[in-house]
């Protein structure tokens, strides 16, 4: 069967049964029976949730009955970005609220690798090995405010240890062991910690990696560092004789566990510090707070993603990436996680699905570029697994194209929820996304999250419908930074989304909000194109490119020239075999002329090996421009942030090509 794609085309609608044991309809039951609130559609309860936001904050508080040693004295001082402060008072801690699903018996982690056949933590030896490392980070003096890191790949054990370390009230931050020796040190460096956590190695693609080395390096960058604990992984008996004031993490786990006591902290105590990509300069340091992240994910994942304790919950990710921070907080529900580590196209793109199947996964988690490369490897899911578990497909990281939502339909299951959502590390969460209660249209993401005031702006701050804008957030919501970490007089926060509209906070991204109140993202507004006044996300060229099966992957960008002139290379990375000939030139030309617009076609069309991507799989569209602008690499570009900086070496090398053009 052949989907023709066509942006906005109804593909889904949840059942009444669906619908009636969501947790979105339970939760406007409940604010009927306990607020008096009646609210007919989701639209209704959204409106209601960004008007008034306080009651909206308080609600979600009262009906997951949030644990709090002492009480708030208000939900918000006052609303204002940056600087709000929430439920002042307010004392809890994040990882107790993970542990009051305890089930003894009851699976908390399946886990699979590349090195490790499929095999799972109940909750009783979660709360056993947290509670180990727990009280051994505390006989090392760690405290509330210390910062623990990890170099540590998506296992349980990476797990354990930060739910350890929020338990006492210290801070949380890790690197994927993939991350270059300087993109660690870069993002590290910047906190100073105390204790890091690190595997010894780990296995991608077939192919092992040593870390031991290289941890010995970062050791040497961090003088704040006081102890080092590895995670035999890639060997069981790893020598660490180099390492300074190291152990193992399996000598550890050879004592008896104590009590779990959990450190009462105030709602705005750091629980764990993210980072911006890196792509350009030093990644940024973002810091958010125990409550904050408590209520917004148990509203993103209790309400918009569905999860309840019968789920399993699974996101392809790193520990380098916030999804994996969201997968930790499906057990705030009581869910099942799931945790896959190593490449997901190894040896071929069945993996992911066969562990769906094989773990009975309710909910399958992943990138759009994973959705798109199983598109064009022409992966059949349905025909090869039994996935009648599957509920729901998310998918994020990047605007997945129409192609991508009607393959899902097509390959992989005719009812399911798709759920795709664009939100950011900057808030580790969605801003849109999904709502059990709607209907899926092909291109657009369902609807704006509850409390968060996502609008379209124009140039002059006023709201756009049906049109493409920026998308900005007009009301502050709880897992905003706190601050970042070493930014004096919060300078660097203000620049980084306030610079734009005062008071208002500008992700970055251009969106359009329908008049259904769907949204469709179109990439980064720093790196949309405007030709001729008519402006188009880069997004849209790629989609386009999506009908050309010679085409795996591209990335455009426009250079200008003088005021009224601009140059826009093309460039491609083509399917093995193919050839970048004039036929094939002038269907990509078709294709964009067609789909988007005659003024975006391209000026010219190169072939690549391969485009530059940070390690979290985007592209660097907006680096690769300031390069070919002129901007000197180590400017433009944080090398170590790249899962291939060789790729780099062509674009220099094509800047110097530009002079004869």
């Amino acid at each position: 069967m052949t989907i023709e794609k066509v942006e906005g085309k109804l593909l889904w609608e949840p059942s009444q049964q669906f619908k009636d044991e969501s947790n979105m309809k339970k939760f406007m039951l409940w604010l009927k029976k306990t607020r008096g609130l009646s609210f007919e559609t989701y639209h209704e309860l959204w409106k209601w949730s960004i008007t008034s936001i306080e009651a909206f904050w308080a609600a979600i508080w009262d009906f997951y009955k949030i644990q709090a040693k002492t009480p708030y004295d208000e939900v918000l001082t006052g609303r204002k970005m940056p600087g709000a402060q929430w439920f002042p008072g307010a004392t809890l801690n994040y990882a107790e609220h993970i542990f009051r699903n305890e089930m003894a018996d009851k699976s908390a982690i399946i886990y699979e690798s590349e090195i490790r056949k499929q095999g799972e933590i109940t909750w009783g030896e979660l709360k056993r090995q947290t509670a180990i490392i727990a009280n051994y980070l505390k006989s090392l003096g760690v405290k509330q405010g210390d910062r623990v890191v990890a170099y540590a790949s998506n296992i349980h054990e990476t797990i354990v240890a930060f739910l350890a370390c929020s338990s006492l009230g210290a801070i949380w931050s890790s690197c994927a062991p993939e991350f270059g020796i300087m993109s660690v040190i870069d993002r590290f460096k910047q906190i100073e910690p105390k204790v890091l956590i690190a595997v010894d190695g780990y296995r991608y693609g077939g192919k092992d990696f040593d870390r031991i080395p290289l941890i010995k390096k970062i050791q040497a960058e961090l003088p704040t560092l006081e102890k080092t604990i590895i995670i035999s992984y890639l060997n069981k008996n790893p020598n660490i004789e180099e390492l300074s004031n190291a152990v193992l993490w399996e000598q550890l786990m050879q004592a008896n566990a104590e009590k779990l006591v959990f450190e009462q902290v105030p709602f705005n105590h750091p629980l764990w510090i993210l980072y911006s990509s890196g792509t350009t300069g030093k990644p940024k340091p973002i810091v958010q707070s125990h409550g904050g992240i408590l209520l917004e994910h148990l509203k993103m994942i209790g309400l918009h993603m569905d999860l309840k304790t019968d789920d399993r919950f699974f996101w392809y990710t790193t520990t380098g990436w916030m999804m994996w921070n969201v997968v930790v907080s499906g057990l705030l529900v009581g869910s099942t996680i799931l945790l896959y580590d190593g490449n997901p196209g190894y040896p071929n793109f069945h993996t992911l699905w066969r562990f769906a199947e094989s773990t009975k996964m309710t909910v399958f988690g992943t990138s759009a570029s994973y959705i798109t490369s199983c598109m064009k490897a022409n992966i059949h899911p349905k025909e090869h697994f039994n996935l009648s578990h599957l509920k729901s497909i998310g998918s994020t990281g990047s605007p997945l194209p129409v192609s991508g939502f009607e393959w899902v339909y097509e390959k992989v299951k005719e009812d399911i929820w798709l759920v795709s959502t664009s939100g950011g590390t900057d808030l580790c969460t969605a801003f849109i996304g999904g709502s059990p209660l709607l209907p899926v249209h092909s291109g657009e993401l369902q609807a704006p999250s509850l409390g968060a005031a996502v609008k379209a702006f124009n140039d002059l701050g006023q709201e756009l419908v049906n049109e493409i804008g920026e998308l900005v957030i007009t009301e502050p919501m709880p897992s905003m930074p706190i601050y970042f970490w070493n930014d004096k007089n919060g300078e660097r926060y203000k620049e980084s989304y306030f610079d734009v509209y005062p008071g208002i906070w500008r992700h970055g991204d251009f969106i359009k909000i329908t008049s259904r109140g769907s949204g469709i993202i179109y990439g980064r507004s720093d790196a949309t194109i405007n030709r001729g006044g008519i402006r188009m996300g880069t997004s849209e060229i790629y989609s386009a490119l999506e009908r050309i099966p010679e085409v795996m992957d591209s990335l455009v960008v426009d250079l200008p020239i003088r005021k009224d002139e601009s140059y826009m290379p093309l460039f491609v990375v083509l399917k093995e075999g193919a050839e970048l000939s004039d036929e094939l030139k002038t269907r990509i030309k078709q294709a964009i002329r067609h789909y988007c617009s005659p003024r975006h076609v391209p000026n010219e069309i190169y072939p690549v090996d391969e485009l530059p991507k940070t390690l979290n799989g985007k592209k660097l569209e907006v680096p690769i421009k300031k390069i070919l602008m002129g901007t000197p690499v180590e400017k433009a570009v944080n090398i170590g942030s790249l899962i291939n900086p060789d790729s780099i070496k062509y674009f220099v090398d094509f800047k110097q090509q530009l002079h004869q053009i």
